[in-house]
């Protein structure tokens, strides 16, 4: 690829950055991002609602002139190889990448949503972007009654960070146990014990059937916002969600922290493949040769990562392509961390890699230290560590996951599982 090759990338976020950043005076790369924010780091979300960074430290290496910030791509002309924007202009093309990420899941709730209507209520919030952090950080204080809807992941991260804040926490999760996807029941009973010493109220298996709102007068609504949008007198407010058994658990603020879903909808009006998300091959290539896809929004061989490391992982491996290397993408090996960072001697960490339910036949090493509230699982097919799930002290996390990505055979794992097993 030459210097005068234009790349527009559609995203300003982890994946389309990085890949503008590899390319760097390779091609003329022009980057589309529909936020007005300075790029960040969603990972770190959840460390400033706790209060514990400010906005500034989220962000990602400046991009330079290549990005153009609040911009929107509304339509892609494949014939033509132009982007066309919201605010007019249009972004010609002879390689096209679609970064456009993911959206915060909203789930269907009675009461989420008038008809006819698009606005939240007020005191809904999603958890995805920095506009919603702000604003929750904004609406959230000590005794501030909270009910987070999912316990995943991001449902997790976001309860930790309001209980920082001295908020009253109750989560409620439809599945039998929190983080099921990627904690196995041991750890999984762990990470709730954890919570539940911060004073959140947990209900797992609980299906939420709907929200209750009041009507209040205009004067009393927040201020517009991106998060809250100016609407007519009689703005309604949340009050309380109610469950499918009939219970009612009050609430002042609600967060859907129910997943994400890929972006597909300019890949989709432009007539590419769309299966979960923008399917792309081993070379990160849509069916179109001139438009690839990465982050969030791609699906390889049939995976939609969803995760900061693939992203990375795709955007290094796109540069390559586009430069002439003669390299593929065969897929990622995520290792998902989290630092729940409290007061004290309250902290836990855990990480999770590869398959942490046994298949019959497996083996499985467990180490637990109640007193120093560690838990250590991996579990082996035949003489390879194909997963494992740590939480408390993560020393030997990186030991591990190298024996796991380099599917090595573990000569020590007794050495590998102990304290000095990363050294």
């Amino acid at each position: 690829m030459t210097s005068d090759k234009r790349v527009v990338v559609i995203g300003g976020g982890l994946a389309g950055l990085r890949l503008a950043q590899r390319l760097g005076p390779a091609a003329a790369v022009t980057v589309l991002g529909e936020e007005t924010h300075v790029p960040y780091n969603r990972v770190l979300l959840a460390e400033v609602l706790a209060g514990r960074y400010a906005p500034e430290v989220t962000a990602l290496p400046a991009p330079g002139p290549a990005l153009r910030r609040g911009v929107r791509a509304v339509r892609v002309d494949r014939d033509e190889r132009a982007v066309h924007c919201d605010d007019g202009t249009v972004a010609r093309y002879d390689t096209l990448v679609l970064a456009t990420g993911s959206n915060a899941v909203l789930p269907p709730l009675r009461g989420l949503f008038e008809p006819e209507g698009r606005d939240l209520p007020d005191g809904v919030h999603a958890f995805r972007t920095m506009d919603d952090c702000l604003a929750l950080s904004a609406a959230v204080g000590p005794g501030t009654r909270v009910v987070v809807i999912g316990g995943g992941l991001l449902g997790v991260s976001a309860t930790r960070a309001l209980a920082a804040r001295g908020a009253q926490v109750v989560l409620a999760q439809q599945g039998e146990r929190l983080m099921e996807r990627q904690l196995d029941a041991d750890a999984s009973a762990l990470l709730h014990a954890h919570l539940t010493s911060l004073g959140v109220e947990i209900h797992t298996e609980c299906r939420v059937r709907g929200l209750t709102t009041a009507a209040r007068p205009a004067s009393a609504a927040h201020p517009a916002s991106a998060a809250h949008p100016a609407s007519a007198e009689g703005t309604r407010k949340v009050t309380g969600v109610e469950l499918a058994d009939g219970y009612r658990l009050d609430a002042d603020l609600v967060v859907l922290a129910c997943g994400v879903r890929p972006r597909v909808g300019l890949a989709r009006a432009a007539g590419l493949e769309v299966r979960t998300g923008i399917v792309v091959d081993d070379h990160l290539r849509t069916g179109d040769p001139h438009i690839h896809a990465i982050g969030d929004c791609a699906e390889h061989a049939g995976q939609v990562y969803g995760l900061a490391g693939a992203a990375l992982e795709q955007a290094d491996a796109l540069a390559a392509v586009l430069t002439g290397e003669s390299t593929q993408y065969t897929g990622t090996r995520a290792l998902t961390r989290l630092t729940l960072t409290t007061d004290g001697d309250r902290s836990l960490d855990l990480a999770a890699f590869g398959e942490t339910t046994p298949l019959p036949g497996d083996d499985v090493v467990r180490l637990a230290d109640a007193t120093r509230r560690t838990y250590r699982k991996v579990v082996l097919r035949g003489d390879r560590l194909v997963g494992g799930v740590l939480l408390g002290e993560l020393s030997t996390v990186g030991a591990l996951a190298r024996t796991w990505e380099g599917e090595e055979s573990p000569h020590d794992l007794f050495h590998l599982l102990t304290d000095d097993g990363g050294h």
